[in-house]
């Protein structure tokens, strides 16, 4: 709720592809932010139905159809996004969803083609028990989305192979919270999954009070594995060596993107 750093999830950019993970708050602001154009959006994914996960979505999805003129793109969600369950949601209403030219309904243990990119979908433990994780295979290795859970081994386990670890630290050590992983999670999930780069993404206030880069250090420092504390913008190109930038900020008073 405070919005210390932005929740509007990611976009990954692979197999020619462009899809927008979880567009949460803020999704919309950034993509403006750095001039890119939601026209160019082949799909839109939401993982669960809190709003951490979806308050942009269908302005997203409204912008992948140019507003609605155009049909346009593919929905990927789980049951309580798109159908609603146990008085959750659904968090995409009926409109939105049929703006898409596909709608896909996803669940735990499923292997599908998001848009053309071969994705594994994983079990998570939390407040809404649709809720999933991904393993995206991009073409330069797998990029895994843990999304929220709690830790436990096989969900861990689940994630192995996996080049890029998104893990989403709420808190810090010491803090955990009923449903998220802390810093302490995040020691054991690292060491079991190995991946080349890991980025703390999901972080709460309190998690960036107590100094999110000094937690991913000291991960880091235990595990031998490269880990990051995510920011706003941040870049990731898996080319060769995975290299951490940040998007360029678009500068000019117009931007081409609402040229309709």
């Amino acid at each position: 709720m405070f919005q210390a750093r932005s929740t509007g999830g990611f976009l990954l950019n692979a197999l020619g592809s462009w899809v927008h993970v979880d567009p949460g708050p803020g999704a919309l602001v950034n993509m403006m932010r750095i001039g890119y154009n939601l026209e160019n959006t082949d799909g839109i994914v939401v993982s669960h139905s809190h709003p951490d996960h979806y308050s942009d979505a269908e302005v997203a999805i409204e912008g992948m159809s140019r507003g609605g003129w155009v049909r346009n793109g593919k929905l990927y969600g789980t049951k309580s996004v798109l159908c609603g369950h146990d008085g959750l949601g659904p968090c995409i209403s009926g409109y939105h969803q049929h703006l898409a030219v596909e709608k896909h309904l996803l669940k735990a243990g499923d292997r599908v083609s998001i848009c053309g990119i071969p994705t594994e979908i994983t079990a998570t433990i939390h407040s809404d028990p649709c809720n999933v994780g991904f393993k995206f295979n991009t073409g330069d290795g797998i990029v895994s989305y843990v999304s929220d859970t709690s830790y436990s081994e096989e969900i861990a386990k689940q994630h192995e192979g996996a080049r890029i670890l998104l893990l989403p630290i709420t808190t810090p050590s010491g803090n955990r919270i009923e449903h998220h992983l802390c810093t302490d999670d995040a020691y054991d999930f690292i060491d079991i999954v190995k991946p080349e780069l890991a980025v703390f993404v999901h972080m709460g206030i309190v998690m960036l009070r107590r100094d999110a880069d000094a937690q991913a250090a000291d991960v880091e420092k235990a595990t031998g594995v490269r880990t990051v504390a995510g920011k706003d913008l941040m870049t990731l190109d898996l080319d060769n060596r995975v290299e951490i930038g940040s998007a360029p900020l678009y500068k000019e008073s117009w931007n081409p993107a609402w040229n309709i």
